[in-house]
């Protein structure tokens, strides 16, 4: 008698499915398709679960509620985002050399772009992002990731002259404001195309005050 327990004991156990990191990533690639194509709302775990073919109890082994997989999901995407805008400046960059105050505008516009396309961004980040998880973790988001990065670059221009000798902490704090309000109001436009052309003219103009000596550089 004990070893048939011992036996059935063992199929038991060998037949449990052990989360893994391959399951964790499964969830957050379903996730995110759907949040992208149907917003938080409307995205129920048990669509999740079934895209990712695991079980509920492997979604909530790797995250305490759908909020926190949305989290995830939108920090995921936003770690993109910055790596494509950087990646994007580089490279044009190597062609052509410029200061890196010009870069960082020209990165600004290529942001507000990327507001307006109807893509992960801008349905995940900017539309659900401050909705579902408010705006302290908004706010913590864009310091995680672009605080360091847009403060790096604008040391760069301080250094470079192209913009007055101004404090960089507090700097980076007002521009990455000014750029996280001006990507929210070009997402929720009803003519994001209309709201984007109008913020590029705002927001560059606003910009060209920093310039030394408040020079409007082209």
């Amino acid at each position: 008698m004990a070893p048939a327990l011992h036996h059935n004991h063992y199929v038991a156990r060998s037949r449990r499915v052990e989360p893994t990191p391959d399951t964790r990533q499964a969830l957050i690639d379903a996730a995110r398709r759907r949040f992208a194509e149907r917003g938080y709302a409307a995205t129920g775990t048990e669509e999740i679960v079934a895209d990712a073919r695991v079980t509920r109890g492997a979604l909530y082994h790797h995250f305490r509620d759908k909020a926190e997989l949305f989290r995830t999901v939108m920090e995921q995407v936003a770690i993109e985002v910055a790596a494509q805008l950087v990646e994007g400046e580089l490279a044009r960059d190597a062609e052509d050399p410029a200061d890196a105050w010009t870069q960082l505008r020209t990165g600004f516009q290529s942001l507000l772009d990327l507001s307006t396309a109807d893509t992960d961004f801008q349905r995940i980040v900017l539309i659900d992002g401050p909705a579902v998880l408010g705006n302290d973790a908004w706010d913590a988001l864009v310091e995680r990731t672009g605080y360091r990065l847009l403060s790096a670059w604008l040391e760069r221009a301080v250094t470079e002259q192209s913009i007055e000798a101004v404090p960089v902490g507090p700097l980076t704090r007002m521009v990455a404001a000014l750029l996280s309000e001006a990507s929210i109001y070009i997402a929720r436009a009803p003519d994001p195309d209309a709201a984007r052309a109008e913020i590029g003219v705002v927001l560059d103009r606003m910009l060209r005050g920093l310039a030394r000596g408040g020079a409007a550089t082209p």
